[in-house]
């Protein structure tokens, strides 16, 4: 089984590709940093499947249809996994255009782009599964989170919007919506992260949601199903609750 893991050079991505490979998948690992992905692909000697290091940018179209046709020139990709992210915290007095135009060319476009170079590919075999990342920010708005909390609400649009029309040519579009995890970019905050959990644990969620029937992959559930309840609050409520963050 072939999987190709975006964003893969820290966090959920890269405890991802050591889990899959642990279980004999052939990972594909990218992200941009190739010395971080070649130290990833080291560890898979232990392992009984591999992990390939698979460079690639996926800000450039050019660079995420390479990295397609590299792995579709060895195998059919069964699984792929669109963990790559951008999240830099800022407030209302710092707000400017270049920073929504970053987070979305990651965040989204990103994702978008990888969509786009996966789709002919799994739709001529009539089987595929893609999982997009998002994040519980994307359920609702929260303070200093309006490009990274919007650009994840547009992937919970996007493949709720792509999930039936992909179910019908053999695609299986999922949705990935993690709280707290520990990572480079959780790092950045300075605030208490509740039910915050090590990448190792939310690789092992995301591999059993995978490999389950349900649409949305959410955890942990203490956390998610709160938010969840959350959004469904009157505004007049629900806002005076968030501008006590």
């Amino acid at each position: 089984m072939i999987i190709w893991i975006v964003g893969a050079s820290s966090g959920i991505g890269a405890a991802l590709a050591k889990e899959y490979a642990s279980t004999g998948y052939t990972v594909y690992a990218s992200a941009r940093s190739e010395e971080k992905l070649q130290a990833l692909a080291a560890e898979s000697t232990t392992l009984s499947g591999d992990i390939h290091a698979l460079p690639c940018d996926i800000t450039d179209n050019d660079s995420v249809l390479a990295a397609v046709t590299q792995i579709e020139s060895n195998a059919p990709i069964d699984k792929a996994v669109l963990s790559a992210g951008f999240y830099d915290p800022i407030g209302l007095d710092d707000i400017h255009l270049e920073h929504f135009t970053s987070t979305y060319d990651v965040n989204l476009h990103g994702v978008v782009r990888c969509l786009l170079a996966l789709l002919p590919g799994m739709r001529q075999s009539n089987n595929g599964q893609i999982a997009i990342v998002s994040s519980v920010s994307g359920y609702t708005g929260l303070p200093r989170a309006a490009a990274y909390g919007s650009s994840k609400a547009a992937l919970i649009n996007l493949a709720e919007s792509l999930q039936p029309e992909c179910k019908a040519v053999g695609v299986d579009i999922r949705l990935i919506s993690p709280g707290f995890v520990k990572s480079p970019l959780t790092d950045k905050n300075s605030f208490k992260m509740p039910f915050i959990i090590e990448p190792e644990d939310a690789a092992r969620r995301i591999v059993r949601g995978l490999d389950g029937n349900g649409f949305e992959v959410h955890f942990p559930k203490r956390f998610t199903l709160w938010l969840k309840v959350l959004r469904l609050l009157p505004y007049a409520l629900y806002l005076r609750l968030t501008a006590k963050l």
